[in-house]
């Protein structure tokens, strides 16, 4: 996926935080994995909406491994430095641009996302179709406009692939038009009804 945009999608990003800041309360490891992360817009904005519902010393346990197959090796320098033109984060609110990004002055045109957000986000090379998982025991998925690129055959495994990874209750987050296959019902649960949100169940839940 090569297209994105800051704060996109933004109410449903806004409902994912609601359902997963009770599930990591207490927590002192908060491991989320944006898959499919293109730029790095995705996973900062959530980095950003996460900060603003959560204090200081909790967010420190935070970390967002994104990733992305990055074939041609230009995503990892840009969201490591955390480094975008001025024009990409347009659709920001101007308080939330104030306060999480900063001007550039060596580069003109551009901005940096603070270094407390940056220190959240981890960047990593990974194909999804090896069906190797960047971790184990996660709290939440973010994939978006990925799946609909794969084979139906693909998309199984890889659902199959994140309910494994994820820990007890850990949440799925997809594109609003991707909706779970049906076999899966039985490992996911869809908690709201206007996103394309699901909780993994327990294998004694069905």
């Amino acid at each position: 996926m090569g297209f994105t945009f800051f704060y996109r999608d933004e109410q449903t990003l806004s409902t994912a935080i609601d359902l997963f800041i009770p599930h990591i309360q207490n927590r002192t490891h908060i491991n989320i994995w944006s898959a499919g992360c293109s730029l790095g817009q995705e996973p900062y904005t959530f980095a950003i909406m996460l900060r603003e519902r959560m204090g200081p010393f909790q967010y420190r346990n935070v970390k967002i491994f994104a990733t992305d197959i990055d074939e041609y090796d230009q995503f990892g320098p840009i969201i490591t430095t955390g480094i975008y033109p001025q024009e990409d984060i347009a659709r920001i609110p101007p308080d939330i641009q104030e306060k999480y990004f900063l001007k550039t002055p060596d580069i003109p045109g551009n901005v940096q996302v603070i270094e407390e957000i940056r220190h959240a986000v981890e960047f990593c090379k990974h194909d999804l179709l090896s069906l190797i998982p960047i971790k184990k025991g996660l709290q939440l998925i973010i994939c978006k406009n990925v799946l609909l690129h794969f084979s139906e055959d693909q998309q199984q495994a890889l659902w199959q692939m994140f309910w494994e990874s994820l820990d007890e209750d850990g949440y799925l987050l997809h594109e609003q038009t991707q909706r779970i296959g049906e076999k899966f019902t039985n490992l996911f649960e869809q908690p709201v009804s206007n996103a394309q949100i699901y909780r993994k169940r327990k294998i004694d839940d069905y």
